[in-house]
């Protein structure tokens, strides 16, 4: 334990607690009068080994205890307001986060089962209510909130978890136009899903028999408030579209409420049934002003169950006077057809020419046609004809046989020529061969051969062998004098 100068040291006992600080702190710390009793301790010594015995130490495991205990008995259920920050979502299903305003925060925790009870998702940034006990945990020694129920501060649970739900279902498409499914115009069976002890089936019934006598009304029951209303609302949408056929109609229908009331029409589950329904759903929930997800995602809404009869059915009498006057109109449109027709007949009949007229017209026509052609033939054939006498003079004046006749004189001509020419040339080129040959017999050394001279070459070489000391005894030399070879072998040489 430091030891602090007398001056600034106040040892004072609350409990079983040692408190080392001084009075400025100790005053801060506690309300007034709460420190009424406590007498400074007595000047410590600058060198005082140690502290009074009478102090008590204490293991962390027991203060973190008796701190618990005191908790419990100080503080029983709180609620506590602030900001949510650090939000943490482990595979636990518990949700630890903690709780802010602008000069502290406190950890908190919501254990799974409470989580699952939230009717809204948390998030940070949320400023929300908690109710709960505050705890400390003994692995770190840190403060901490259990929190039992936690509300949005300043907006309806309820409200939040409608709003988050809508902006969630709205961005993934299940709100877009474009699926939206257009009502027959006389529907072949329309499944009521509804409770059938409320006023609602009555007052939808009572308008659509009103309306249309005829109609075909199945009531698929189901509770329509409570825990339990969302699982029967999906059961009977999925039987009604187990049955449902092209022209029918599903509406879910029920009267008005509070939010509370009206909570089992903004089920998520139920939401995404109404989206894969193959035929039109009407989300007929509440009154006007109320609106639900159902609404939202079904493919029309209207404001009352009586409202959704009258969007639903035609009426009857309405019908009846379209129909007369569809019918009136269908009448005087086909007879304007008939005497259209009727006239444009009577015109064709008066141009139409009957069959011997027709006939005498065509053989006029052919035997002009007849006429025409001969005249033609014989133009084409005079005018071919005249052409052919032309051609004909023309090739006469261009006729190949007196051309081959001089032709062919020409060529004997220039044959004598050339093959005097050749001897000629011949003649000449033989007398410059036989100077140039007699000129080479001279200087060519088988002429020298002729003389008694021979070559000497080395066997299976091609060197000639110019002096003796070029081989050795036992070598094979090649002899070549004027005509044949002399293959020897050398016994000796000598200089």
């Amino acid at each position: 334990m430091r030891v602090l100068p007398f001056e600034t040291l106040c040892l004072a006992r609350t409990g079983n607690i040692l408190v080392d600080m001084d009075k400025d702190q100790l005053n801060g710390l506690f309300p007034p009068g709460a420190l009424d009793g406590i007498v400074d301790g007595p000047a410590v010594p600058e060198k005082a080994p140690f502290l009074p015995e009478t102090r008590q130490v204490w293991q962390v495991s027991e203060l973190i205890s008796s701190v618990m205990s005191r908790l419990e008995m100080e503080f029983d259920l709180l609620w506590i307001e602030g900001e949510i920050s650090n939000l943490s979502r482990p595979v636990s299903g518990h949700l630890y986060f903690s709780l802010k305003d602008e000069r502290a925060q406190i950890r908190a925790v919501i254990f799974k089962r409470q989580a699952e009870r939230s009717r809204f998702r948390l998030e940070n940034g949320q400023h929300v209510a908690c109710l709960g006990r505050l705890n400390v945990y003994p692995a770190r020694g840190d403060l901490q909130l259990v929190v039992n129920r936690i509300e949005p501060w300043g907006y309806g649970a309820l409200h939040l978890a409608f709003e988050q739900l809508k902006v969630k279902l709205k961005a993934e498409g299940l709100f877009d136009q474009k699926h939206k499914r257009p009502l027959p115009l006389l529907p072949n069976r329309v499944f009521l899903i509804t409770s059938p002890s409320g006023a609602a089936v009555t007052d939808f019934v009572k308008t659509a028999r009103s309306r249309y006598p005829g109609a075909n009304i199945i009531l698929c029951p189901a509770r329509v408030q409570g825990e339990v209303a969302p699982d029967e609302l999906i059961r009977g949408l999925q039987k009604a579209l187990e049955v449902a056929s092209e022209r029918d109609v599903i509406v879910i229908a029920r009267g008005g409420g509070s939010i509370e009331d009206l909570w089992a029409f903004n089920n998520e589950a139920l939401a995404r049934e109404i989206f894969k329904a193959h035929i039109p759903v009407v989300s007929a929930v509440g009154h006007e002003i109320d609106f639900s997800i159902c609404d939202f995602v079904a493919d029309h809404r209207a404001a009352t169950p009586t409202a959704a009869a009258n969007l639903v059915f035609p009426e009857l009498r309405i019908l009846k006077e379209k129909i007369h006057t569809y019918e009136g109109s269908l009448k005087s449109a086909f007879q304007e057809t008939i005497n259209l027709k009727r006239r444009r007949s009577e015109l064709l009949r008066l141009r139409m020419k009957t069959p011997g007229q027709r006939l005498t017209q065509q053989r006029m026509r052919l035997d002009d046609l007849l006429f025409k052609m001969n005249m033609a033939m014989t133009q084409v054939l005079g005018s071919r004809s005249t052409h052919l006498g032309l051609l004909l003079q023309r090739l006469e004046r261009g006729n190949p046989s007196e051309k081959l006749i001089r032709s062919r004189s020409i060529l004997d001509s220039l044959d004598k020529d050339l093959k005097e020419r050749i001897k000629t040339v011949l003649g000449s080129k033989r007398h410059v061969l036989g100077i140039h040959g007699a000129r080479l017999e001279g200087v060519s050394p088988l002429s020298c051969l002729g003389r008694g001279y021979s070559l000497v070459y080395r066997a299976k070489e091609d060197h000639l062998v110019r002096s003796a000391d070029q081989v050795k005894t036992g070598d094979n030399l090649l002899i070549r004098p004027a005509r044949g070879q002399i293959l020897c072998k050398v016994t000796e040489t000598m200089d």
